[in-house]
């Protein structure tokens, strides 16, 4: 006999991840992380009304 099999094979199943009850730390770390993002966001909005802070890179001297 060959070692090859017929048909199609089931997919394996992967074993189910524990759930692992968050702490005090790790409520605190993710309500930090909350309001850094939130910060981040406004900041981003406020500065997305104000034109650009450079004026444009490269300047040129009115030398010819």
């Amino acid at each position: 006999m060959s070692g090859r099999q017929g048909g199609k094979l089931k997919p394996l199943k992967k074993p189910k991840k524990a759930q692992h009850e968050e702490d005090d730390e790790d409520l605190a770390f993710k309500k930090k992380k909350a309001e850094e993002a939130k910060k981040l966001k406004e900041m981003q909005q406020k500065a997305a009304g104000k034109g650009p802070l450079l004026g444009g890179g490269i300047k040129k001297s009115g030398k010819k």
